[in-house]
């Protein structure tokens, strides 16, 4: 665990001092507070030369129950960035700058035109072509890494996906649902000890921006590691199921199952390998994660949230499934 003490948590007041510092900008600027969810603080910092958002990952993440994570992976997700702007520049962030002994990254600010994608599907605004491209850009990423020694070895094996995903995503629910203590236990062994590729590790509506003409640019990759493919897969597909849980009308339900299965077309289209049958086990897992893990979604209502358990807890009795029964 880092020792929090030797690192200067940044404010708005702070944060220009340390950027002139390192030469990042070179004039004040408007400071201002993003939301940046449970793990970082999130900057803006604007001058007439410079738009940029800075990130520090914090020690202790903001949740009800006690949350640790190594703020190392704030080099992880300037590594990322880096690796992935060079093969898909039109989709991730630029890198400015990246200070490993206060674990903070400065990239380039993604356009004010782009509208966060969770907050678009919670108001209904569900395009496949969104899920089609989401597809495309994550099955380019998966080919990157397959048989790529060499950018692989650029992320060594650590605790991060461990603290930040298999612990609260996997083994919290097997805790709290022992009967499916067996299953979920062959769902980490995949996700654990398959090394195949590079895994974005957050892959999440919160973390991809949309336009007007169905373009994303993707954000977050603080998780990002070798590891098992069908973990991206099924952390978004597990997002979409939660939202259209939370849909009172068919035409909304509908399109998030057109949305989903859009995502798979595209990213099956292109990616050099196929989709682990354990899919729906994994979407399942981390969809229950979302209402009894650690950092439960906030747009389910208490019944939604029971309706949501029963439909998980029958795909994960079930042999054989459908990957588009998860959803209602």
């Amino acid at each position: 665990m880092v020792d929090s003490s030797v690192t200067q948590l940044l404010n708005e007041q702070t944060v220009i001092p340390y950027l002139l510092s390192r030469d990042v900008i070179r004039n004040d600027a408007v400071v201002e507070t993003l939301a940046g969810g449970v793990s970082n603080i999130v900057l803006a910092i604007h001058n007439d030369q410079s738009d940029l958002v800075l990130k520090q990952a914090l020690p202790q993440l903001k949740t009800e129950r006690l949350w640790f994570a190594d703020q190392a992976r704030a080099i992880t997700e300037a590594l990322g960035i880096e690796i992935l702007h060079s093969i898909t520049p039109h989709n991730v962030p630029e890198l400015v700058d990246v200070d490993p002994n206060q674990f903070t990254l400065t990239m380039k600010r993604s356009p004010r035109s782009y509208l966060v994608w969770k907050a678009e599907l919670l108001e209904g605004n569900i395009s496949c072509q969104v899920g089609a491209e989401l597809g495309r850009i994550l099955a380019t990423w998966h080919n990157f890494g397959f048989g790529n020694p060499e950018v692989q070895a650029k992320f060594p094996a650590n605790n991060l996906f461990e603290q930040l995903r298999i612990w609260p995503f996997y083994r919290v629910i097997q805790d709290k649902y022992p009967d499916f203590h067996e299953r979920i236990g062959l769902m980490i062994s995949e996700i654990e000890n398959e090394k195949l590729t590079l895994v974005h590790g957050d892959f999440s509506p919160k973390n991809i921006l949309v336009n007007g003409q169905d373009e994303t640019i993707v954000l977050d990759f603080e998780v990002m590691h070798v590891g098992n493919p069908v973990f991206d897969l099924g952390f978004l597909l597990a997002h979409l199921v939660c939202k259209a849980m939370r849909a009172d009308n068919k035409i909304e339900k509908d399109a998030f199952r057109d949305t989903a299965q859009a995502f798979l077309r595209a990213y099956e289209a292109q990616s050099r390998n196929p989709i682990s049958e354990s899919l729906p086990n994994h979407v399942a897992i981390i969809a229950l994660a979302r209402v009894d893990g650690i950092s439960p979604v906030n747009y389910l209502t208490i019944t939604k949230q029971e309706e949501l358990r029963s439909a998980m807890r029958k795909i994960l009795s079930s042999e054989s499934i459908d990957l588009m029964e998860l959803f209602p």
